[in-house]
């Protein structure tokens, strides 16, 4: 998966944004003002960080040396997974995954307007 398959991927879901806010270089990827992937697209190798359900990142951890715990992130709640040492359908599952714990933390009334109750 290049970074460009990365960024159209998180910009693919419902109400998703990038935005900047530690450095230039930092993709920040949000729904609803909640993060769900953080990456410098631009960094070799390409990387991401995605919030998991905590026990499934010990097991992911455990099974894939290219999932790490979370850099600069809560280790309990977020892995930092390296993109090119996966399966593409790993990585969008993942994404996904990470995209659908923030939703659900989200009030009733916007997850509604997600169209994801």
């Amino acid at each position: 998966m290049t970074p460009d398959q990365l960024r159209a991927l998180c910009l693919g879901f419902n109400d998703a944004t990038e935005e900047f806010p530690f450095t230039p270089e930092t993709s920040v990827f949000k729904v609803a003002g909640k993060v769900f992937a953080l990456s410098a697209l631009d960094s070799e190798p390409l990387r991401v960080n995605l919030k998991c359900d905590p026990d499934d990142a010990v097991r992911l951890r455990e099974e894939h040396p290219a999932i790490a715990p979370g850099y600069h992130m809560n280790k309990r709640h977020w892995n930092t997974v390296t993109v090119g040492e996966l399966p593409d359908r790993m990585v969008r599952e993942l994404v996904e995954d990470s995209y659908d714990l923030v939703v659900a933390g989200l009030p009733r009334a916007v997850r509604l307007r997600l169209d994801r109750p």
